[in-house]
This record gives C-alpha cells, structure tokens and sequence, in this order.
C-alpha cells in the first residue's frame, strides 16, 4: 500500500507464464564480459568504510549486449572480517525503496548484528534511487497520483472524470520516463542480483528481504535455486497471489489495515493515558466522529509550517495509515487525534503528508514513491482492461471497508489502463525445491499490510521453507519488539544455518506508552522530529 516499503502498495493479463521464463546463457554471457571491470569502489559516506559503485546490466536480459542500466550499490563492509561469512544482500521492499542512502546514513549502525560477519551489500533496483535511469513522474501525488485526493466512493465516482485522471497521470509517467518502465519487473531485478553477485566474485549469496523484498526473494529463490546460502523472507506477502491475483491480494491487505486500526482503537480503549484521553471507551466511533466532522468544517493546521492546509476528512482517514506500520508510531496518532479532537489538525497534516510519500518540506516537491510503486508493479501484475471489475470492486471496497476502502477497486484503474508490460517477467510457479537451502520466512500475526495468512500461503507454495511467527502488531519483524526471540533466531541462521525449530512463535514488546514530551502540545512536534520517526520504519508501500 499501499506499497508494502513494505506499500504499501502493484501488472496486465496479456504475458503468460511461458514469455516469463528464463534461460540464464545470457546473462552470464554479460557478466562473463564485463566481470574484471565490473566493480570499482569508491569512499561514498561519512562512515569511511561504507564504499559505492556501479554495476551495468543489461536493460533487457534478452539482448544482453544491447542498451544497459547503472545500477548503484553500496557496500558496509564485515565488522569482523576475520569472521567473515560472505555478502548480505538486503531489500527493503516496495516496490521502490532506496537502500543504498541507507547505508550511506548509516553504515555499520544500521544492521550492527548482521554487519559483524557479512558485508551489508545495497543494490537500488532498476529504475530506484541511484541507479540510472530512475523513475520519476514528477506529479502531484495528492491530487493526481493513485492514491490522490478526494477518494473516490460510489457517491462522488465520476466515470468519466476519474479515467481522464488516471490517463493524464500514467501517459506523464510514460512520456518522463519511456525506455525503462517496460524492464523493471521482479524478475529483472532477481537477475541483476544474480549479476552482482557474480561481480562480487561470491559462489552464493544470502538475501534479507522485507516487505515487497520477499516477493524479490521468493522469484530469486525460484530463479536461481542454487545461487543462495541462506534466505530470510520478513513481512512475506503471497508471491503467486501479489503478481497473478492483485485484486484480491488488496482486498485482503485492506482487511489487514482495518483490523490493525481496530486494535490501534482496543489500546486507546484499554489505556486512555497512552492515548492521551481520545474517545473515551469508544475510539472507534470517536474516530468517525472527527471524520464527520472534519468534512463538515476542515480543521486549521496552521502549526505545520510547511503545509498549514485545513484537515478535511480524507485526511483523517490518510493519516492513520503509517501509523500502522509501526506500534511505536501508535502514540504519535494518539497525539494527533488528541490534538484534532481539540480541534487541532497539525500533526493529522503532517501524517497526511507522510502518507503521500514525504511531500518535502522545503520545497514543497513530492517523492517519486508512489510512481515507483505504481509503474513497477503495473509492469507485471495481472490486471484486467475491464472496466466494470474496477467499478464494481470499488463499490465493494466501499460497501466492506469503513476506512481504507480507497486503497482497493476504483483505484486500480490504473493498473488496467496501464499499456507497458514486461515480456521477462515471472509469473511462478514459486516454489524451492529440497535440494536447496531453506528459506526463513519471518511472519508478524496482525501485520497490516502484508497479512499473516499471505504468509502461510507463501510458505505452502515455496514447499520448502521455515515460518517463524511474531505474535503482535506492525509490519515485519526483525528489530521490532523481539530482541531475544524473533532477532536472536533470525541472526543465528544467518550466522550458522541453524533454523528455528518448528513451529516457533515469539511475542513482540513494544508497550503503548507515551514518551515524555507527549504532555506538550502537538504543535511542539517538529517536522523534523516526524520524518525521523516514520524513516525508523521504511514502507514500503507492499508499502
């Protein structure tokens, strides 16, 4: 979703299983060609050990000595390289997240436990971040993006009005970024790492992939069953079901966000101190109270400097959304429906602007995100050209879901509507056969945007595979709440292949507890201050 950046949060009908099929001569023709040259590392952060470079790949692995891509890679290297197991290479999901400028942040401080003994390896996908080309659309995400404003509900669907939208918004996609979008697929991806991993000179790689990043590691697994050591899928999603049935994979995601919100408001019910007194015993209702009335009488945002627009109701609703990736955000809505409810709308504002991909505060300018989100999933997953499905599904969504309903059905109109479509891409099946290592796949129960069940049916379909389950709230699992459980079991298998034994299920520990500063108003909240709290938990989008 919402890409799963862990978004939240998506391709058309007219490539079959046979055109995604993959024959690895060619690739390992390129990288035979260019392998002494391949890497050249350069110092690339303030953490002098952190080093970068460019890979050049092919952008269509079927000509492999046509066009090419840059794709750009960075590098922590092993803390203890006396130890040294190999690389690590990590995603954080999306589809579309940066992980290089993560390690360029934050270097070996980023993943401490894992960087002792693997070089942390970044590569930005094609069409991501630092690699060029890179996709943006360059558009206003809230009110011409997928997810832009008002949401459309069967009361205000302008048939007419709604496919000018969504056809102005993906023929700029096209036109800012033609020549890339029709390569960007999963399964590009997956042989770009299987790519650097040869540059690396490593026999076998290990993989730790998040959110969307599971769906990266599920094709790779099933791409190149003998070219990983060790796998570690957190915040799975359902791989046949993401690319072969995205309507109903966000239906279900949907559900998912509904009934994280639900246990957001069972908490403020159950401690009205953490929740800072909003609702009462009844948050829920409280909650579409202000909605209500937000669309009655928008509320003044005037403390958030950068966007002091009124909060209307849409944006009440937008704001819970990231908020659910994360149980340590949940005292930051608590301050922001507290402070509405007094009828003041500045962190709803600045929540509202998170969720349309970090508007920039300077320069008012939007992320490409939601672009990235949007064309890379387009490009493979199986949608419909028939409009009816979208209209009747966001009658639906409306009909089913009381918050989230926009992020299923009228909104994936654009998905038909889109005309560029991989030809490389990998529709299954996605399945790791007994002779090859077996993956971890790290499952949180009440995770909202990539759900516990898509999980189960994931570790059905790849038939050889390990869950490890994280009772509690929030999206992935790793360095959220279980340090000696779910962190502990994850390292040592990465550490020595020694799985968690069956059936292990840990519980997350994150009380919902106000910090101290919460006493003051909300308008002391900084801008600053919020970025850094949702950039502790990147998206993603599935998100």
């Amino acid at each position: 979703m919402f890409p799963s950046s862990v978004r939240p949060a998506r391709l058309l009908l007219c490539v079959g299983v046979a055109a995604g099929a993959f024959s690895v001569g060619p690739a390992t023709a390129f990288a035979r060609a260019d392998n002494a040259s391949a890497l050249s590392w350069r110092a690339c952060s303030d953490d002098p050990s952190v080093q970068c470079a460019t890979l050049r790949a092919p952008l269509d692995y079927d000509r492999p000595h046509g066009a090419s891509v840059s794709l750009f890679v960075a590098r922590s290297p092993a803390t203890d390289p006396a130890h040294r197991i190999g690389s690590l290479f990590m995603n954080f999901g999306g589809p579309g997240a940066s992980i290089a400028d993560f390690l360029q942040a934050f270097g070996s401080d980023g993943f401490p436990a894992l960087n002792q003994r693997f070089d942390i390896i970044g590569m930005d996908p094609r069409g991501v971040g630092q690699s060029t080309p890179s996709i943006d659309c360059k558009t206003n995400q809230e009110t011409t993006g997928i997810y832009s404003e008002p949401f459309i509900t069967p009361f205000n669907v302008n048939v007419g009005a709604l496919i000018a939208k969504d056809s102005r918004y993906i023929a700029r996609c096209i036109a800012l970024n033609d020549g890339i979008l029709a390569h960007v697929s999963t399964a590009n991806v997956a042989r770009d790492m299987d790519l650097l991993r040869r540059a690396l000179g490593e026999q076998k790689l290990n993989y730790f992939g998040f959110s969307y990043g599971t769906f990266l590691g599920a094709t790779y697994a099933s791409l190149f069953p003998r070219n990983y050591r060790a796998m570690v899928l957190d915040g799975p999603l359902d791989a046949n079901g993401y690319i072969n049935a995205p309507m109903q994979g966000l239906v279900e995601q949907t559900a998912g966000f509904e009934r994280a919100l639900g246990r957001f408001f069972q908490a403020c019910a159950a401690n009205q101190t953490a929740c800072l007194g909003f609702g009462g015993s009844d948050p829920w209702d409280a909650y579409d109270s202000l909605i209500e009335r937000a669309n009655a009488s928008p509320l003044p945002a005037a403390g958030y400097t950068p966007d002091p627009r009124p909060v209307k109701g849409d944006d009440v609703i937008a704001a819970a959304v990231v908020p659910m990736y994360a149980k340590q955000l949940w005292p930051l809505l608590a301050q922001a429906l507290s402070a509405a409810q007094a009828g003041d709308g500045t962190l709803i504002r600045a929540l509202t602007d998170e969720f349309f991909y970090a508007r920039d505060p300077d320069t008012g300018q939007y992320g490409p995100g939601s672009d990235l989100y949007f064309t890379i999933g387009a490009s493979e997953q199986r949608y419909t050209r028939d409009l009816g499905v979208y209209l009747e599904a966001g009658d639906d969504a409306w009909g089913t879901f009381d918050h989230f309903y926009f992020n299923t059905g009228y909104v994936e109109l654009n998905y038909g509507l889109y005309p560029i479509h991989d030809g490389d891409a990998y529709y299954g099946p996605f399945r790791v056969p007994g002779s090859s290592p077996t993956p971890l796949v790290v499952a949180t129960t009440y995770d909202p945007a990539t759900t516990y069940r898509g999980a189960l049916r994931l570790v059905r379909d790849l038939g050889n595979a390990r869950l490890l389950t994280m009772r509690g709230d929030g999206h992935t699992a790793y360095n959220n709440g279980s340090p000696d459980c779910i962190d502990r079991a994850i390292e040592t298998y990465l550490n020595t292949l020694a799985q968690p034994p069956a059936g292990t299920s840990c519980r997350q520990n994150i009380p919902f507890t106000q910090p101290l500063q919460a006493q003051q108003k909300a308008q002391s909240l900084a801008a600053p201050q919020l970025q850094h709290l949702v950039g502790l938990h990147a998206r993603p989008q599935i998100r």
